[in-house]
């Protein structure tokens, strides 16, 4: 039975994981989020979780310079939005507006609608 989220999340080099305590096994239980790939840890202590947090994602890192490819990487907080040449102008129309650089109202934008979407979501801050 897992009982309980840590509230503080775990971050080594880049990578942030979660950590639960497992009551039944007597376990601390992490994962990895916001990558593709499925990264776990555990240990008997807060300790010993973060030492084996560590070492997976070094583990992890390794095993892909092994296999010739690049490890999954968390968000760079970067991304290309593609739209048509008639809704950038609406947009950057908007921006002016509001007084706001277009990266500026697209993010509160985007964000107020991800905020909406996810209210519910564990993951979502």
């Amino acid at each position: 039975m897992i009982l309980s989220t840590i509230n503080d999340k775990l971050t080594y080099k880049n990578y942030t994981a979660e950590v639960k305590a497992d009551t039944d096994a007597g376990v601390l239980r992490g994962q990895v989020l916001d990558i593709k790939d499925t990264i776990t840890f555990e240990g008997n202590t807060l300790s010993e979780a973060v030492q084996d947090f560590r070492r997976a994602i070094d583990d992890y890192i390794a095993f892909c310079e092994e296999l010739g490819q690049s490890p999954d990487e968390p968000f760079s907080g970067r991304f290309l939005m593609r739209t048509s040449p008639d809704k950038h102008r609406m947009f950057y129309l908007a921006a002016q507006r509001a007084n706001k650089t277009l990266n500026d109202w697209v993010e509160d934008k985007a964000m107020s609608a991800a905020q909406r979407e996810l209210s519910d979501y564990p993951h979502a801050s």
